[in-house]
């Protein structure tokens, strides 16, 4: 059987066996509704309140400031849609950034239908906002500001901490999308000046369909889904126990091995994006060189597109994206590359490369080559390249 090389840890990780162990009871023996008085259901209550407590130290926060949802989708659009009811008195001027997720992108859109104004902030080639643009685009009547904590596509980090402290001295909420941040990298919402943080189980070897948002206490925020007094009163629907058990059991272990996982993966990385550009031409990196995620990399590739070396690289048991999950179905080039100024024809030959712990040096080594190797074939059948090089009586330069 051909081995498989997962290089989409971006798009869902898989579950650890000790978060899965951890997650078992809670299916058949200790499977009480946490809501009633009985012992049953008091067994399932308490492994919720333990995960609470497990998630909300892995960012400083107190337990009570931790409310779960479904996943990160689900609590970006509590965060915007919340805050944009609850402070309409103030106004209705929303500050985010063009490379955020769909789900704060597409939740911008929904509320600029409904009176909102939402400012969308440029970002430079690496993918980083310029903090001077920001606290210029604040007005008297923005509400919220939210900028995701590192970009899903291209790893960027964003400067969390400088932006908590812009938003605070003037007045403003802070909501950062922390999906592909939490439990990889340091965050502390207290240093950071966060008010409202979003976060998904599946992307830290958690289960899928449980996730959190971090609510500030004094923060005013409605009930997103309405029905029944479960999380506070400010979420209705009978909790999913198994999966808020192994959500904090993987929070847990992110917290103990953050350290090391970090200098392995970000020296991995860092071989990884040295060999592509080294060995392959016309090839760029797309996002930050250093102020990336440990276990990111993201380049395009002139003259191929992204879904052909995609298919090529399965074909070797190499799993590998061309950009979000969530837009995989789409024709169209990314907007996270597009908005850090590639061309189309540059942002449709993407390829991410997103890694963990288990991925060992070998297996990097072996994707380098089918890369290599596919690219080569993909440009020898390509049209573009063949007429630059017989317009120019040259090969490309690169990009």
């Amino acid at each position: 059987m051909k081995k498989i090389i997962y290089l989409d840890h971006a798009a869902t990780t898989p579950v650890l066996p000790e978060v899965f162990e951890a997650m078992k009871p809670y299916f058949m023996e200790s499977y009480g509704n946490p809501s009633p008085i009985y012992s049953l259901a008091g067994e399932a209550k308490g492994a919720v309140e333990e995960a609470r407590e497990k998630l909300a130290g892995l960012i400083g926060a107190r337990p009570g400031e931790i409310y779960f949802t479904a996943g990160g989708s689900e609590s970006d659009n509590w965060a915007l849609k919340a805050v944009a009811e609850a402070y309409a008195a103030k106004g209705k001027h929303i500050i985010t950034t063009a490379i955020e997720h769909h789900a704060v992108l597409h939740t911008c859109q929904y509320l600029e239908k409904q009176g909102c104004e939402i400012t969308y902030l440029k970002v430079d080639e690496d993918g980083l906002i310029d903090l001077g643009e920001l606290e210029a685009a604040i007005r008297p009547d923005t509400v919220l500001i939210s900028v995701m904590a590192a970009n899903n596509e291209i790893g960027t980090i964003e400067p969390i901490e400088e932006i908590g402290r812009i938003a605070k001295a003037h007045g403003v909420l802070f909501h950062t999308d922390a999906v592909q941040a939490f439990g990889h990298i340091p965050l502390d919402v207290e240093r950071m000046h966060i008010d409202l943080l979003s976060a998904s189980g599946h992307k830290l070897n958690g289960p899928k369909g449980v996730g959190l948002l971090y609510v500030r206490k004094g923060v005013k925020l409605g009930s997103f889904i309405h029905g029944g007094a479960q999380e506070r009163g400010r979420r209705a629907g009978t909790e999913n126990v198994p999966g808020i058990v192994g959500f904090g059991k993987a929070a847990q272990i992110a917290g103990e091995r953050m350290e090391e996982r970090m200098a392995e993966q970000t020296a991995l990385r860092d071989y990884l994006i040295g060999r592509v550009l080294a060995e392959i031409p016309y090839t760029r990196l797309n996002g930050s060189r250093t102020r990336r995620l440990p276990g990111n990399a993201n380049f395009s590739f002139q003259f191929i597109e992204g879904e052909s070396l995609l298919i090529l690289l399965d074909q070797q048991g190499i799993c590998a994206s061309s950009g979000s999950a969530c837009t995989s179905g789409s024709l169209d080039p990314s907007h996270v590359l597009m908005a850090i100024g590639l061309p189309h024809e540059i942002a449709h030959g993407s390829l991410r490369l997103t890694f963990s712990e288990e991925t060992a040096r070998e297996d990097i080594d072996f994707t380098v080559e089918q890369v290599k190797q596919s690219v080569e074939r993909l440009r020898g059948m390509s049209p573009l390249y063949e007429d630059f090089v017989k317009q120019n009586g040259r090969q490309p330069e690169g990009v």
